[in-house]
């Protein structure tokens, strides 16, 4: 399995035959592909942690030019539907369910502090044979954070750091203790001047009250597990 970052919170993770596109906003500022880039990587799926502009981003383009389902919760699937896409290109879910892909990936659907448009903000626990990796989407710290620790033996979380909208370096910190993952990447900072962040205080906190390994990707990088 290997996760490549495109900036923000747009990554795809790759595992066996498929390509799980995540929050893609690929014309985000510090993306280093093109939209079309993206589109010739012919994702499988379109996973989208809530409607805003920086999440959903070009979920509905990238969806319309490959065919590849959108995901999340049934409102966000009623409203990309509304935007042109069919709704059997869709997969309605919500919060503490969970769906299969095919090829032994399962999906479960966090809770997320935070705002939507329309519907319930959320996570995903994306758990394939290779490793588990969580997408917290935009969040605040929450205790139940211990329960998705619980559930699933997460390979690697994917936290925002970015604070004003989410957590900042040192709730994410905390949320690591509770999440308990093996590796941690900082996503969702320094896209744009509010949520400016230094990721190497983000790291220094985690390494002061954990043991987790901290990977500061840049855009572009790929992780392998």
């Amino acid at each position: 399995m290997q996760i490549r970052w495109f900036g923000h919170a747009a990554f795809i993770l790759e595992s066996g035959s498929l390509k799980i596109l995540i929050d893609p906003w690929i014309s985000n500022p510090l993306s280093p592909v093109s939209l079309q880039d993206v589109k010739n990587l012919k994702p499988t799926h379109i996973l989208v942690t809530h409607d805003h502009f920086d999440h959903l981003g070009d979920a509905i383009d990238i969806s319309k030019a490959t065919g590849a389902p959108i995901v999340g919760t049934y409102e966000l699937t009623l409203e990309v539907a509304e935007k042109g896409i069919p709704e059997a290109q869709t997969l309605p879910m919500n919060i503490g369910g969970t769906i299969k892909l095919g090829d032994g990936v399962e999906i479960y659907m966090t809770q997320a502090l935070h705002t939507a448009n329309r519907g319930a903000p959320s996570g995903f626990v994306i758990a394939t044979p290779e490793g588990t990796v969580y997408h917290a989407g935009d969040t605040g710290l929450f205790k139940d954070m211990e329960l998705i620790a619980e559930l699933y033996d997460i390979d690697v979380a994917l936290l925002p750091i970015g604070s004003v909208f989410t957590m900042g370096p040192r709730e994410a910190a905390i949320a690591v203790q509770l999440l308990r993952p093996k590796k941690v990447v900082p996503m969702h900072y320094n896209t744009f001047p509010l949520i400016k962040q230094d990721p190497e205080d983000f790291k220094s906190r985690v390494e002061a009250i954990s043991r987790v390994k901290v990977y500061l990707m840049k855009p572009g990088d790929t992780l392998k597990i």
